[in-house]
């Protein structure tokens, strides 16, 4: 992949992904208690099934954000690669990362073989 094209890519899909970040971080979802977060303005008491939903929602929520960063990290360590010419090689390895992978996820950072390895790992159970 060319570097313009892969940058131009990884700028777009940086902003988009601060812009989803900064919808979530207006939601509070970090800087308040849960307790704070599913409080009501009325002095009834919240009835179980809403508190579930509640803290349901607020999870699935936190979990979307963190996948977000995550990403947004990715995206970031991408540039930073295509900054140092780095990008494009794999971080296992040090072969080239194919063209086809770098269409498909310009913020890939390792060959296929080596993402399939660290993503087998990743499953794989600690020995107790």
């Amino acid at each position: 992949m060319n570097p313009d094209g892969a940058r131009d890519r990884l700028e777009r899909e940086k902003d988009r992904l601060e812009e989803l970040r900064a919808g979530y971080q207006a939601e509070h979802l970090t800087d308040e208690s849960e307790d704070d977060s599913i409080a009501e303005l009325s002095h009834q008491p919240l009835h179980m099934a809403d508190t579930g939903t509640e803290t349901f929602n607020r999870e699935r929520d936190l979990s979307i954000l963190e996948q977000i960063e995550a990403e947004l990290t990715d995206v970031e360590h991408a540039l930073h690669r295509l900054d140092d010419g780095t990008y494009g090689i794999c971080e296992a390895c040090g072969s080239q990362i194919g063209d086809d992978r770098l269409d498909a996820m310009p913020e890939a950072r390792f060959c296929v073989n080596d993402q399939a390895l660290a993503e087998q790992e990743a499953r794989t159970p600690a020995p107790e």
